[in-house]
């Protein structure tokens, strides 16, 4: 079974992929902010991660950079704002994909299918 670590703010957004991710049988690890996605990205070593950009104590682009120094596992951004720096600089970290805010969770599934295939 492989490990996600979804790292967002919004318990809504959480939980929606949290139970899509759950029904196609991966097992769902939760951050609230960015330091506690770096924390637990040491901790539980995930096959994948999904951040969000504004986030607190810790923006998904400033963590992304730290889980870059321990971890190769590839990276989904999700947020609203598509075009911006953070975004730009998220891509030059190596980000696998961006998804715009709001989402089709389906999408997420069909994403992960092909990443794992691709390994």
């Amino acid at each position: 079974m492989k490990t996600v670590l979804i790292a967002d703010d919004d318990p809504i957004t959480s939980a929606v992929i949290t139970e899509t991710l759950e029904e196609g049988e991966y097992r769902v690890i939760y951050a609230r902010d960015g330091k506690e996605c770096v924390d637990m990205a040491v901790k539980y070593n995930p096959d994948i991660i999904i951040l969000d950009v504004i986030m607190p104590v810790m923006d998904g682009v400033e963590a992304l950079a730290e889980v870059r120094k321990t971890s190769d596992a590839p990276v989904v951004i999700m947020s609203a704002f598509g075009n911006s720096e953070k975004v730009e600089r998220a891509r030059e970290l190596g980000i696998e994909c961006f998804i715009s805010k709001p989402f089709d969770p389906d999408v997420l599934i069909e994403l992960f299918d092909v990443i794992f295939l691709a390994e």
